[in-house]
């Protein structure tokens, strides 16, 4: 079928027969359990100015990052804790397809699990203004509870310093 154009081949056995199928539909598919999350989620929300191409994706107990190039896109996967893997998810419908998707307070916690600790609250508020370019209207958004919620489950002081950044700026 492969051969006849009747499908496409995305990863080793796994083939779709649409050719024209954006590719985060398929990120569940390639390497699971999985979820879209990271910079690909951030700019989806409008979290980060940037035109995000490749789609990054949470996975837990891997080990190491997966990266795979296919016709559909670039997938990167990359592990967060078991615990905080399954929550505050959202699960979409887009015609046939179905795709799993952390929340903004999530894909944030993620991001910032994978990132170099930093040590205080002034350096946290200028890595997510200056370095990810999230405007501080848009911080202002996001549900601390959720993220104070979260910051139990990642073990990360760069999520803690973020649940009290955002209390401290929403007073």
């Amino acid at each position: 079928m492969a051969k006849q154009g009747e499908c496409f081949p995305i990863v080793r056995g796994l083939y779709e027969p649409e050719r024209t199928v954006p590719g985060y539909l398929l990120a569940g598919s390639i390497y699971g359990p999985s979820y879209i999350s990271f910079d690909y989620a951030l700019a989806y929300y409008n979290l980060i100015p940037e035109t995000v191409y490749t789609i990054t994706c949470a996975t837990f107990e891997k080990k190491k990052k997966k990266r795979y190039e296919t016709m559909f896109g670039t997938f990167i996967y990359r592990d967060v804790p078991s615990e905080a893997f399954p929550l505050n998810l959202k699960i979409v419908r887009e015609n046939e397809y179905f795709y799993r998707i952390a929340e903004p307070e999530k894909a944030l916690c993620d991001k910032l699990y994978t990132m170099h600790p930093v040590a205080n609250h002034k350096e946290l508020f200028e890595l997510l203004t200056e370095n990810l370019r999230i405007e501080k209207t848009e911080l202002c958004k996001l549900d601390a509870d959720k993220i104070s919620f979260l910051a139990d489950h990642y073990h990360s002081g760069n999520v803690r310093k973020m649940a009290s950044l955002l209390r401290r700026m929403k007073r």
